[in-house]
């Protein structure tokens, strides 16, 4: 399958603006011979990360209507989190939207950032969400869940983890290191998107990126560029690897 990972630089609660530039990102790629089948964007990438969302999170429904359009002009899935509120309450919610009569999904982020102060607001999600789109099966992840490996822990039930992400640049090497542990531990892909440039609180540098099941970098987007990559997951290698070396028969058996 061929997946594209778009890094954003995100307008502070200008909606219409990110739905635009994340649109000629897309087209952009779209008019390839080789157009991908699924789009990744950031978390929050129509706003922006907002802690507090109040007057911000999204009432209306718009981006997500917005990502079914893109889904069906493209024939692709298009994944992203929105800030969104829903029976008054909040949720940081990744929705994974795929053409009409395929389908959808969205996982509800589990581990809400408590150091920046996300569960004052948020309402933490309840469900593990894997979705499946043509034939390959994703673990979806946003931003804070990278550092808690046995949510994320591969039941021999997803291919790739996807991680979504405003993650800052002062934790950089945190963001790089965990990655690759991932993908190891968990014998998968790992696509990851981060957003670059700023809001109120934090600076941001990207590090947008896909690794595989060794640990190895398969593509990164260059630090503070708004820009994507495009790489190929290769299920037939993954899984003659976990046939020839099955680590992920020896788990610990608990599970979430």
């Amino acid at each position: 399958m061929r997946i594209a990972l778009l890094q954003q630089d995100i307008l502070w609660a200008d909606v219409e603006a990110n739905h635009l530039s994340a649109e000629q990102a897309i087209m952009r790629l779209q008019a390839e011979a080789d157009a991908p089948e699924m789009y990744v964007l950031p978390e929050m990438w129509s706003t922006g990360y907002a802690v507090e969302p109040e007057g911000i999170a999204e009432t209306d429904g718009r981006s997500l209507s917005w990502m079914r359009r893109m889904a069906e002009l493209t024939d692709a899935a298009i994944m992203g989190s929105v800030s969104t509120a829903e029976g008054g309450k909040y949720y940081n919610r990744l929705h994974f939207v795929t053409p009409p009569g395929s389908p959808s999904a969205s996982y509800d982020k589990r581990h809400l950032f408590t150091y920046g102060g996300e569960h004052l607001r948020y309402t933490a999600g309840e469900r593990r969400v894997v979705a499946e789109w043509r034939g390959v099966r994703f673990l979806l992840q946003i931003c804070y869940d990278l550092r808690f490996p046995v949510f994320a822990r591969n039941h021999e039930d997803y291919d790739a983890i996807v991680y979504v992400a405003s993650w800052p640049a002062s934790r950089r090497a945190v963001w790089d290191i965990l990655l690759k542990a991932r993908a190891i531990e968990n014998q998968c892909y790992v696509l990851a998107v981060n957003r670059v440039g700023s809001d109120p609180a934090c600076r941001y540098d990207g590090g947008t990126t896909a690794i595989d099941p060794y640990g190895r970098t398969l593509a990164i987007c260059p630090d503070n560029t708004p820009s994507s990559v495009v790489i190929d997951l290769d299920l037939d290698s993954l899984n003659r690897f976990r046939e020839k070396f099955p680590v992920l028969r020896d788990r610990d058996q608990c599970r979430l």
